[in-house]
């Protein structure tokens, strides 16, 4: 692991702090009392944080400096900030930016993010994910300049103050719970050390020092319904063009018309958040200021659905066009997946709207997009959908789910039988290696064929036709009732015949289906 923030230091990063934020997401949420007991700052910042996350891996496509890697962090931030909390996140990646940029160390990367973190906010309350933020800064500082030291000293620190945030707000204190922003900044600073030297922090108790998993006094907010009442009626977000000589009046004006006002940016671009009553003097205040785009407005009461939904339907992932259309003959809404770039949960939260039923069934078809389908799921959830995801790992577990869905049946039982029936099937890929590796079979070459069962590398050859073969022996050794292959744009005239004949052959009573699914992937196999 490096020991310095360079720009693989960053990625690497910003790829742990969004799963490290994916797996605390429904912690954060259930903890979430402050400003606005929404249930929803977990999700806030992880999508702030995926957004960041695809910044970077575009930025890093290239050759860039620490800096430029972590301006981008900053930017796709503030791009995609969500919520109070995202905000706040996004102008202390900047923050660290700026600072970096103009050569200071990760002590002083941290002290800027702390300070213009603070700056951004209108009225600074301690207690608060910029008292994690100030804390973290201060042991940087006395640490001194060494990366390592001073990321290992911040992250002590955070965790203290985390503890003693319910000493400092007084409704933390109520609900027996820390700040629910604080926590989410412990879990991205953990992610950097991590990032910078391997070292894997435990996850942080949700509650005050020494009262870890003591219950909640309050009940957690799980639907926008059962949120209390007497603040501002709507949450504002919107980017905004304008010169930064405009920001003064702009928070100026926004500031008698609610409360959690946030204003983040720099260099004519500005992300402002704001809960008001008024949403549209809100909006207006922008106008003045320059040009709001990307505005949303969410009602912090329950969002009603549109008119005249279907019962139930079925959303899922799917990478190739030949998948795309099988899926949706069979009545999903298919995500389609771009090479090289999974989806991201806004997405699916799209496809999930467009579906426009009541109950929706989410196939997420990747292992990789466990914490994305389940943070798209909650932003559903919040706009009155009922959503469920089978936790899908290949798309031919996606393709023997949608094989039993049957929306007559109450939405349980078919959530069952579909979780059911992708569990029960193996998934099998064959993969060309990229690069030299290690796997779990040993060692591959740039260019070896890869023979994947269940996510893990079994075999390693030269013949794609051989290592298919051997793949689909090795799963039928176990038994088996019905094979489903899936060519792949790469696969070889006459693979799937050649694989067809070898089941016949070899296993009396195994059906074989097969289909042209025109993914990156040569072949995926099913076997149910």
């Amino acid at each position: 692991m490096p020991d310095t923030l360079d720009a693989g230091s960053v990625r690497t990063w910003c790829s742990r702090a969004l799963d490290a934020l994916g797996e605390a997401r429904e912690t954060i949420d259930a903890i979430n009392v402050y400003p606005v007991a929404d249930a929803d700052t977990g999700t806030n910042l992880y999508l702030t944080l995926e957004s960041a996350s695809h910044a970077v891996e575009a930025a890093c496509a290239g050759r860039p400096t620490p800096a430029q890697a972590l301006h981008a962090m900053a930017h796709g931030a503030l791009l995609g900030a969500r919520g109070n909390s995202g905000t706040i996140l996004a102008q202390l990646l900047r923050g660290m930016a700026e600072a970096t940029a103009a050569g200071g160390s990760l002590a002083k990367a941290l002290r800027q993010a702390a300070e213009s973190a603070r700056a951004a906010v209108a009225h600074p309350v301690e207690g608060t994910i910029l008292t994690v933020a100030s804390a973290a800064a201060d042991a940087a500082d006395a640490a001194g300049p060494d990366t390592v030291d001073a990321a290992r000293a911040a992250c002590a620190a955070a965790r203290a103050a985390l503890a003693e945030t319910p000493d400092r707000l007084a409704v933390l204190a109520e609900a027996g719970v820390v700040d629910a922003g604080g926590y989410g900044l412990v879990a991205v600073l953990d992610a950097l050390l991590e990032a910078l030297t391997g070292e894997h922090a435990p996850v942080p108790p949700s509650g005050p020092a020494g009262c870890a998993g003591r219950p909640v006094r309050r009940p957690v907010v799980h639907h926008p319904a059962d949120r209390p009442t007497g603040g501002p009626a709507f949450e504002v977000i919107y980017l905004l063009d304008a010169p930064d000589t405009a920001i003064p009046a702009l928070k100026a004006r926004l500031d008698p018309l609610g409360d959690s006002l946030v204003v983040v940016g720099g260099d004519g671009l500005w992300n402002v958040h704001v809960h008001v009553d008024e949403a549209g003097a809100a909006v207006e205040a922008g106008i003045e200021a320059g040009r709001p785009h990307r505005i949303r407005i969410t009602h912090f009461e329950s969002l009603p659905v549109e008119a005249d939904p279907v019962p139930r339907a079925v959303v899922a992932v799917m990478p190739g066009d030949g998948l795309a259309a099988l899926t949706a003959e069979a009545g999903a809404t298919v995500v389609p997946v771009r090479p090289g770039e999974l989806p991201g949960s806004g997405e699916l939260v799209h496809a999930v709207r467009l579906a426009h039923a009541r109950e929706v069934v989410l196939l997420p078809g990747a292992a990789e997009l466990r914490h994305t389908a389940a943070a798209a799921a909650e932003q559903a959830r919040a706009e009155g959908i009922r959503t469920a995801i089978i936790p899908t790992r290949s798309p031919v577990q996606s393709l023997a789910a949608l094989a039993v869905h049957e929306p007559e049946r109450r939405f349980d039982e078919d959530v069952v039988a579909m979780t059911s029936a992708a569990g029960a099937t193996r998934f099998g890929e064959l993969a060309v290696a990229e690069t030299e590796s290690w796997t779990t079979a040993g060692v591959c070459q740039a260019g070896d064929v890869l023979g994947m069962i269940d996510g893990d590398v079994c075999v390693i050859g030269d013949d794609l036709t051989r290592i298919a073969a051997e793949v689909l022996d090795r799963m039928l050794s176990s038994g088996g009732e019905l094979v489903t292959l899936v060519l792949g744009a790469g696969a070889p005239a006459g693979l799937g015949a050649h694989l067809e004949e070898r089941v016949r052959r070899g296993h009396l009573g195994v059906d074989t289906l097969r289909y042209e699914g025109r993914q990156p992937s040569p072949l995926l196999i099913g076997v149910e």
